[in-house]
């Protein structure tokens, strides 16, 4: 197949959504499909140096700055660029649910080209970042507009978990909804290496995400200072966004016995953070899936996980103690310190969830997003032929 992906952005893996678009892509064209990907890019060329549909920046008065902050920028409509990138694909997936992805929708259906939508934009992270995380009748109107705006359009739409899949049936979206993970990446794997000379003698806790409200990065850092072993417990912070000073200057104001450590890490370096932890925290009130948390219990880290009604993160804890109440750092206190005084029981668990990892291998998840594919080909072209024939008949009738 020749498959577009549209999202707004392809070039900065600097969010979850980017990441695991580069890497969908990635592992389509490992199974023989033409890959394209239309959105802004600062060059006409993605990853692996192929031709895709590149648009300039949009830029928002007054918000831009918010927006960007977020790891989000938003491609500039062309139609001409839209045009020319619809008379190339069999099928288009949609992987966004702004302006871009409306456009597009429109001209695929004025040219009958099939497509899919995928639901990666939970409005929870919209609203988090004015304060209204909370507002459900906010929450509920961007639903029902991402709905109005671009899914109702679509037959097939791909949902990350089962929580957003619920979400989604409880105000009205009709379409048939797929259930299938964004997968882990296969470097994520159990490993684990000795501790370089500034982590040696600590426990280590991590937590992998955006500086964002809505990921909670306070609440774990009251946490650790509120933990029986504070003193012992390095926390580490990997991500970057708009709360980082905003973080460092509470982990200041909670006296965090080790200094707060907060940086960007590549893959490589992730995964080499990974091996030298002790145990991860996803503090997070707001996920449609968590991906850093998968990658890190992937790679052999007990995850200790909110139990937010917003996000779908829960589903792999495997027991209590993998989960506290979301919101309260004294919880997730008695629950990191439950762990670090019963190691035998983590390194036991941490095999655990490196074999549920491979319950959502990057390679089955895709397997199962291209069947979705073929089923909208055949409904599409099931339609066109039933199109046809009307046509055809009304043709006889009037001559």
């Amino acid at each position: 197949m020749k498959i577009l992906l549209v999202t707004e952005q392809f070039c900065l893996a600097n969010n979850g959504m980017t990441i695991s678009s580069q890497r969908f892509a990635r592992i389509l064209k490992e199974h023989g499909h033409e890959v394209r990907m239309m959105g802004y890019s600062r060059e006409p060329v993605d990853a692996d140096g192929e031709y895709a549909y590149a648009m300039k920046k949009l830029t928002i008065p007054v918000f831009d700055n918010l927006i960007t902050s977020q790891g989000m920028i938003f491609a500039k409509v062309n139609r001409k660029i839209i045009r020319d990138a619809l008379v190339w694909a069999d099928l288009v997936h949609i992987l966004s649910p702004f302006a871009l992805s409306h456009v597009t929708i429109k001209m695929a259906r004025l040219y009958g080209v099939p497509f899919t939508g995928a639901f990666h934009v939970q409005p929870e992270n919209i609203t988090s970042s004015i304060h209204l995380s909370r507002a459900d009748l906010v929450n509920d109107a961007i639903y029902h507009w991402f709905h109005f705006y671009i899914y109702r359009y679509c037959r097939h739409i791909h949902c990350p978990s089962n929580f957003i899949a619920g979400e989604l049936r409880l105000r009205g979206y009709h379409s048939q909804l797929h259930v299938i993970s964004n997968g882990i990446d296969p470097d994520f794997v159990y490993r684990k290496s000795p501790k370089v000379k500034a982590l040696e003698g600590k426990f280590v806790v991590l937590m992998v995400g955006r500086l964002s409200i809505e990921k909670r990065q306070d609440v774990l850092i009251r946490a650790v200072t509120r933990s029986r072993y504070a003193d012992r417990i390095q926390l580490v912070l990997a991500g970057k966004g708009p709360r980082k000073e905003a973080l460092l200057r509470l982990a200041e104001k909670e006296h965090l016995a080790n200094p707060l450590q907060i940086h960007f890490f590549p893959k490589k370096h992730l995964l080499e953070l990974i091996s030298m932890s002790d145990l991860y925290v996803h503090a997070a009130d707001v996920e449609i899936e968590a991906m850093s948390c998968m990658e890190a219990f992937a790679g052999g880290l007990v995850p200790v996980i909110a139990d937010s009604r917003k996000s779908a993160t829960p589903q792999f804890a495997l027991d209590q103690r993998s989960l506290f109440q979301a919101g309260d750092s004294n919880d997730l206190a008695a629950k990191i310190d439950y762990w670090i005084e019963h190691e035998t029981e983590r390194k036991a668990m941490e095999y655990k969830y490196s074999a549920l990892g491979k319950k959502y291998a990057l390679e089955n998840c895709v397997r199962q997003a291209e069947e979705m594919f073929r089923q909208e080909l055949e409904e599409h072209a099931g339609k066109r032929r039933r199109f046809i024939c009307r046509r055809r008949k009304q043709s006889q009738k009037d001559s």
